[in-house]
């Protein structure tokens, strides 16, 4: 083999040498800086890359995945000074390979250290109550701080989730005391409210059954009174028409007058509480004379002839009483 088989040969071997030193490959999720002379050029993407062989050089390997980042539990006061320990995890992802590998050192650390920081000052400004009741409003309030401090490294913080809030045993106790106390208050203003509201429906119903009743007393009243008014009306009818015979001259309608008064007088005296002793007979032939009037009045009425009758010779008077 002479001299430039040999040079050839050396040439191809060192032709594939700076393709593959050239060649670069960078798997997916992953971003690789190129350094010129320890200087940040450029940054790879995933897939096949050329460089400048022996003059570039791969810088930092950075993984642009989501990544999950545990946040340990630590101890925290509380606005109200109550002592709690809290833990957490934090889910970010590098947007900017070249700021996250040049602008800070040791980025786990730093996100980590920065949320607990923020940990404890979002927590801190806050009651027990609200931290056990807000904690959503805890992980808003964490996110947008660190993502804002962060956003210099080109690092996106994606959700920041508090997992547990462990309070002291003592304190635990007497949240429990305070929320046994607190439904017990709470069924005794349940009862209470109860309690009125019967109160009030049965005064309700008697007040409606007053009315009813006052309804009812109004209505029987005016009955009542519509009933007098028509025997008044008839009794006023009736006297009309004997007045109306009275003047007209028929001696019958006179009889059946003062027969009806007089046996009403007798009704009275019989019927008297003072009465002790009635005597009988109280005149016979006048009382036998005002019904022969009255017989004489109702042939009249009916068509008939009057027959002659005694007719008293002057008005009945009672008799003799004790």
């Amino acid at each position: 083999m002479d001299g430039l088989s040999i040079t050839l040969i050396g040439l191809g071997i060192l032709a594939l040498l700076v393709l593959f030193a050239g060649a670069k490959t960078v798997p997916q999720g992953y971003n690789f800086t190129i350094e010129r002379f320890g200087k940040y050029t450029r940054t790879l993407k995933p897939g096949l890359n050329l460089i400048v062989p022996f003059i570039d050089a791969i810088g930092k390997r950075i993984n642009v995945m989501e990544q999950v980042l545990d946040v340990p539990h630590q101890e925290v006061i509380t606005r109200d000074n109550a002592s709690i320990t809290a833990n957490g995890v934090t889910f970010y992802q590098i947007l900017d390979a070249a700021a996250a590998a040049y602008e800070v050192s040791n980025l786990e650390n730093a996100i980590l250290n920065l949320t607990m920081t923020n940990i404890r000052t979002v927590m801190g400004s806050m009651d027990l109550d609200e931290l056990l009741s807000n904690r959503d409003e805890i992980n808003h309030r964490l996110l947008a701080v660190v993502d804002a401090a962060v956003s210099p490294w080109g690092v996106k913080i994606t959700r920041i989730e508090i997992k547990d809030i462990d309070p002291p045993k003592d304190l635990v106790d007497s949240m429990g005391r305070q929320m046994k106390a607190e439904r017990e208050k709470r069924a005794a203003i349940l009862e209470a409210e109860g309690r009125r509201q019967s109160a009030i429906l049965q005064a309700e119903g008697a007040k409606q059954a007053q009315v009813l009743e006052a309804e009812g007393r109004k209505e029987a009243a005016f009955r009542d009174a519509e009933a007098r008014e028509r025997s008044a009306e008839a009794e006023a009818k009736a006297t009309q028409m004997v007045s109306d015979a009275i003047a007209s001259g028929n001696v019958q309608a006179i009889n059946y007058f003062v027969a009806n008064n007089y046996i009403k007088a007798l009704e009275a005296i019989a019927t008297s509480p003072n009465q002790k002793l009635l005597m009988m007979p109280l005149d016979a032939s006048s009382i036998i004379g005002a019904i022969g009037g009255i017989a004489e009045i109702a042939k009249e009425s009916f068509g008939g002839t009057a027959p002659s009758a005694a007719r008293p010779s002057r008005p009945p008077s009672a008799g003799p009483t004790q």
